[in-house]
């Protein structure tokens, strides 16, 4: 008998404490932040999602170290579309409505941001992008912001330099990509403002190895003063390669979407004289001490070299940039609630980042001006400030 009343009672805690254990489980759950991301960790686009999500994961890690964000901790949950639009779109939806994640930062390349925002914008989940193409951005999309300057602004900080350079009359060679191809009619769009003609204009496909035909086109092409190349991954470094080859003079510039120690590497000595936009990050340690970024982007950039014992990139840059501008927005609105976190994102004023200084608004999801980009020049293997 008291065997049989001994086995009632152990079994009736055992379901006590099952049921007290399955209640806690929601509420332990609930009390994290889930912090989403759909990044290219490998295929073509590597060199951008693999710097984004070390960083990611670098400032995850130290914000729960600290205690968290409102004293909650942050779950970061990364998925790799290896940069097909088909796969983000997927991860975007899987992010939504199996992982019931509140904000989401990621988007590598434009093709996949692009795939992804019509799932952010239906489900009103704040979307930080980390991708290049103004159409990302314009029109203004109630939910989707970036972080990265855009390419219309690549090519007016490109035509600047040029124009003090006195150089008026180019050649241009751009990639098929969305990035490259969107590049292409900005710089198209804007040249005439700044007095610049495109006297010839070549492309070649994400798959392209040899670039040589299209740039003996523009070789032959009289009155070339200056060549500019819109695009991202291999193809501009092939396109330096070819252009050193062939024994074209003028100056060669590419698009910050180029901005990592990588393309150097890719394109080698070739790469010397190469001039670009980008981001302050990459010549931190040269930034003169009354920088306003200096602070942030030395902290950053030692930060990242010592616990990935990788150099620093401006995508990485991009991805600190968004975390920490929706951790900012997500302690201002004393909540991760989507909508009033998204309200927050667009006030945010005054944030130093490593692309710049951001001033958002209702009509600038960016908040970047043409003062965030530094005009470099690839010398010794490595970048320096163009006066």
């Amino acid at each position: 008998m008291s065997s049989s009343i001994g086995f009632s009672r152990r079994a009736a805690l055992l379901a006590s404490a099952f049921t007290l254990g399955a209640s806690l489980t929601p509420a332990l759950a609930q009390g994290e932040i889930k912090l989403g991301a759909v990044l290219s960790v490998t295929g073509p686009a590597s060199f951008l999602g693999d710097p984004e999500k070390r960083t990611l994961e670098m400032v995850v890690e130290d914000v729960n170290a600290k205690g968290g964000i409102l004293g909650r901790k942050v779950r970061l949950i990364v998925y790799d579309d290896a940069g097909d639009a088909n796969a983000a779109r997927t991860f975007a939806t899987r992010l939504l409505e199996e992982d019931k994640v509140t904000a989401m930062i990621g988007g590598s390349t434009t093709g996949t941001t692009m795939a992804m925002i019509p799932a952010f914008e239906d489900a009103q989940v704040p979307f930080i992008s980390l991708a290049g193409a103004v159409q990302i951005i314009q029109p203004v999309k109630k939910w989707v912001f970036k972080t990265p300057h855009t390419d219309t602004m690549a090519c007016e900080k490109i035509f600047e330099d040029m124009k003090k350079r006195g150089t008026t009359r180019i050649g241009m060679i751009s990639g098929t990509d969305g990035f490259g191809k969107s590049m292409r009619d900005e710089c198209v769009k804007v040249a005439g403002k700044h007095g610049i003609e495109i006297l010839h204009e070549e492309n070649y496909g994400p798959r392209d190895t040899d670039m040589t035909p299209q740039l003996t086109n523009i070789k032959n092409k009289a009155g070339v003063q200056a060549v500019i190349n819109p695009g991202f991954g291999q193809g501009p470094a092939i396109v330096t390669r070819n252009f050193r080859q062939l024994g074209i003079t003028v100056p060669l510039y590419q698009s910050h979407g180029v901005a990592s120690k990588q393309f150097i590497e890719l394109a080698g000595p070739a790469a010397e004289g190469v001039r670009l936009p980008a981001a302050a990050l990459l010549v931190a340690d040269k930034l003169p001490d009354n920088d306003p970024q200096k602070k942030v982007v030395m902290e950053y950039s030692t930060n990242y070299a010592k616990r990935t014992g990788q150099p620093v990139s401006t995508f990485g840059g991009h991805a600190y940039d968004g975390f920490m501008i929706w951790k900012e927005a997500v302690e201002r609105a004393k909540t991760d609630n989507p909508a009033k976190v998204r309200d927050e994102i667009e006030k945010t004023k005054g944030y130093i980042g490593t692309g710049g200084i951001v001033n958002m608004s209702p009509t600038d999801h960016m908040g970047l001006d043409l003062s965030a980009f530094r005009m470099l020049e690839i010398r010794n293997g490595d970048w320096t400030l163009v006066p």
